[in-house]
């Protein structure tokens, strides 16, 4: 039998090797997908104040690759690249969050539009139009305008992620994961979907356009501006105005 002393020098602890296996894994892929976190982190930042830093997002968005990489169940039959992205997508929309880089003001601006949108058609039974809102209000259309401009940075991760102090999952994460939710959460979810696609569908045209092209596309708003022949201004506006009357709409339904 050979001497222990001498076995433990010569072979490397397999358990060592193991881990430098899987960080040799990790590296590669994050060198694999470093391409598409800087495709997302560039998207995000593109709809942005230009006081956010884009490596910040990058950086979140490798966090958000390596907890990818660690969370990853191909049981699941959902590709791994498709779950990479949602990942990365999340983290950086999170670091957003986290930073609460929009003013409270301008949150509580938000909020009155959503309501006055949701309690308009409620009322009206159709989208309501930019004057009715603005005489809702009781403000002219060329300063609802200027205050959806405001809001528009909001809007931006609205359906994305909410609210950094609930612990409860965010509208994205329930209709991507409903195997994660119990029966009724399930139930709950079902019926989220049928309100979602009822309102998008209840949009104006203009509207339901830019947000299909934006959400299941994930064209920017200077590509949509190009398709529709609109600024990128007006596309933005129309983003905005979209997710308000959906945000308005499923407020029931946020627990985040």
């Amino acid at each position: 039998m050979p001497n222990a002393g001498l076995a433990a020098e010569s072979f490397p602890d397999i358990c060592v090797i193991a881990r430098r296996g899987k960080k040799k894994k990790k590296d590669a892929l994050i060198m694999k997908y470093a391409p598409l976190i800087k495709y997302i982190a560039t998207r995000i930042a593109a709809r942005l104040p230009m006081h956010i830093e884009i490596q910040d997002l990058i950086n979140s968005g490798v966090l958000g690759l390596m907890d990818a990489i660690e969370k990853f169940d191909p049981d699941k039959g959902v590709k791994f690249e498709t779950y990479a992205e949602y990942r990365i997508k999340g983290a950086i929309l999170d670091s957003l969050r986290a930073m609460d880089w929009v003013p409270r003001s301008v949150r509580k601006v938000a909020t009155l539009l959503e309501n006055t949108y949701a309690e308009l058609e409620k009322k009206l039974g159709r989208p309501a139009r930019d004057e009715e809102v603005a005489e809702a209000m009781d403000v002219e259309v060329e300063k609802l305008h200027k205050i959806m401009s405001r809001v528009s940075h909001v809007s931006m991760v609205s359906l994305e992620r909410d609210n950094k102090n609930s612990t409860h999952p965010c509208l994205l994460d329930r209709l991507i994961n409903p195997d994660d939710a119990s029966g009724f959460d399930k139930l709950d979810v079902e019926e989220m979907r049928d309100v979602l696609a009822e309102t998008v569908e209840r949009l104006p045209e203009k509207e339901q356009t830019v947000v299909s092209l934006y959400y299941y596309n994930e064209m920017t708003m200077k590509e949509i501006g190009k398709v529709l022949n609109l600024t990128e201004s007006r596309v933005s506006q129309i983003h905005t105005k979209a997710v308000l009357r959906l945000r308005g709409k499923l407020r029931k339904f946020y627990y985040c």
